[in-house]
């Protein structure tokens, strides 16, 4: 008779340094996995501490009460098998580390081999690496333990199938961004291919600062072939079962499309920073346009139209149109929603630099103001209220500064920062099929910040399409601008969003964190310097 092991995956949501509760977390999840008659509890990576702690790993202190913690669990394990994610210090280094506990004792301990140090990571300044395999045995099955980078390349995995292992238990921590499950699948396929090792995966889930993990844990047979695979963006407890070499689950659902799955990412980004950060709510300021419209959309949607304020506040150059639309999307989500003519603010401001600007022409510093205005007044009910400004700005208005700073980049969490401005309108034609919440003619007329008469975007920008695209170039790929030329692009557009890119970089670190959703955004994964003469390749 073949024996039946039975893994419970917990695909849940921790919180950095809520080490307490993220221990109670985790013994519930012990006392579900048992009851579900489960033989073996597994959690992602560093799922005790959260991911990533940064500099708390520097402090002695906090793994002092991580070892608290750990001793708390403990006891938790009678009957179960814990395979517990957790950094821990000993006197030849720091380590993150992955322990197997069962019936109130460490069984065996996994150090992480491979350590991160590109894109987000920033492993190799905490953590000492790992040399040995970890494999141990359950009701016959000797499995083996890999912690997320581990499986990204070759070496850990192998070790532990020399090491004796059948299968592969790896504890992750993997950050989302578009197409980031197809990617898991190739690595984890070719581990697959050079051990021939099944392997079950389970990931974090829940937004921490600009990141947001997605879950969609999974399970590999040896012969690569998917066998279970969890809902994304979800909190779950799977229990996945491994019969004679192979795995067996219920759960195997289709992906998401793109728009919902980005859209289910930046919920998740609000719903975590808000609700971790524990802000009563948000206020956003609605300007008509589509970047605003959108902001709102996704707050309401992860929030609660209870818990989000919008603000409206003309000045004479707002369209009727755009009160109008704004009017009518409020009422649809059914927000508060208030009204601030700027207009006496404008007038008070011109009075008080008349005798400064004597003499000198109109130009941007009056339009900056209002939008200076603007975020004054939201700052000011945030103040006041203790709700969090949402600002709007999108990824082509991060990388060109098409944004007031002290204006509308006021806030504390950017929901749209790492969203092209394509991808916005893509989107919220798309939150429309879900219900239509955003006024057809918010999607459809032409961008403008309003700041002065008949004022369009594309007056001061390339057409979006071939900008969005040339960021995505330079940015994202590195690629450079004679690279960019030679594939297309028209060499006076290039040369002008490759100079706003690297003009702005000063106004970029003084922007709130916000959502990445694509491979390289402009947060822990940018590191340009604000004061550089570096000439680029044309």
């Amino acid at each position: 008779m073949n024996t039946t092991l039975s893994i419970a995956v917990a695909q849940l949501n921790f919180t950095v340094g809520d080490l307490t509760a993220n221990a109670d977390r985790i013994i519930d999840a012990l006392t579900r996995a048992r009851a579900a008659g489960a033989d073996l509890l597994l959690t992602p990576e560093l799922a005790l501490s959260g991911y990533p702690p940064e500099d708390l790993l520097l402090r002695p202190d906090f793994y002092r009460a991580c070892e608290r913690e750990l001793a708390r669990i403990l006891p938790h394990t009678a009957g179960i098998t814990l395979v517990l994610g957790h950094p821990q210090a000993r006197q030849h280094g720091c380590f993150n580390a992955a322990s197997v506990m069962r019936d109130g004792e460490v069984q065996a301990v996994y150090h992480k081999h491979l350590l991160p140090n590109y894109e987000v990571f920033d492993e190799e300044r905490y953590f000492d690496p790992g040399r040995a395999p970890c494999v141990f045995s359950l009701k016959g099955v000797r499995l083996g333990i890999n912690i997320c980078a581990d499986v990204w390349e070759p070496g850990p995995a192998e070790a532990a199938r020399a090491a004796g292992a059948e299968a592969l238990l790896a504890l992750n921590a993997s950050p989302y961004h578009m197409n980031k499950q197809a990617s898991r699948y190739e690595a984890l396929r070719a581990r697959v291919s050079d051990t021939g090792m099944p392997v079950l995966y389970c990931n974090m889930v829940g937004g921490q600062d600009e990141l947001v993990f997605d879950g969609a844990s999974f399970a590999l047979d040896g012969d690569g072939g998917l066998a279970y695979q969890a809902v994304s963006f979800e909190e779950r407890l799977d229990v996945v079962s491994f019969v004679d070499g192979r795995w067996h689950s219920a759960q195997c659902v289709a992906p998401r499309p793109i728009e919902a799955e980005v859209y289910e990412a930046l919920k998740a980004g609000v719903r975590d920073y808000l609700g971790k950060n524990r802000f009563p709510g948000a206020i956003i300021g609605l300007s008509g346009g589509i970047d605003s419209a959108l902001t709102l959309a996704v707050a309401v949607d992860a929030l609660g139209a209870e818990r989000v304020r919008a603000v409206m506040m003309p000045s004479p150059y707002t369209a009727q149109m755009s009160l109008d639309d704004s009017r009518e999307m409020v009422r649809r989500l059914g927000v508060r929603y208030d009204e601030i003519p700027i207009q006496p603010a404008m007038d008070t401001f011109a009075d008080l630099l008349a005798g400064q600007f004597a003499g000198l022409p109109a130009d941007t510093t009056e339009e900056n103001l209002q939008s200076r205005i603007r975020g004054m007044i939201l700052m000011a009910l945030s103040n006041k209220t203790g709700a969090i400004v949402l600002t709007t700005g999108n990824k082509s208005e991060m990388a060109t500064g098409y944004a007031t700073l002290y204006g509308d980049m006021a806030g504390g969490f950017a929901v749209l920062k790492d969203l092209y401005k394509t991808f916005v309108f893509r989107l919220s034609r798309w939150r429309n099929t879900v219900s239509p919440v955003i006024p057809q003619n918010i999607i459809d007329r032409p961008p403008s910040a309003e700041l002065k008469p008949d004022q369009k975007d594309q007056d001061s920008l390339p057409p979006y399409e071939v900008l969005d695209a040339i960021i995505e170039a330079y940015m994202e790929r590195d690629e450079s601008p004679r690279e960019i030329i030679a594939a297309g692009y028209p060499e006076a557009e290039v040369r002008r969003t490759v100079a706003m890119l690297k003009r702005n970089e000063y106004k970029r670190r003084q922007a709130p964190v916000g959502i990445r959703v694509t491979r390289r955004g402009f947060g822990r994964d940018w590191r340009y310097p604000i004061t550089s003469r570096y000439q680029d390749e044309y």
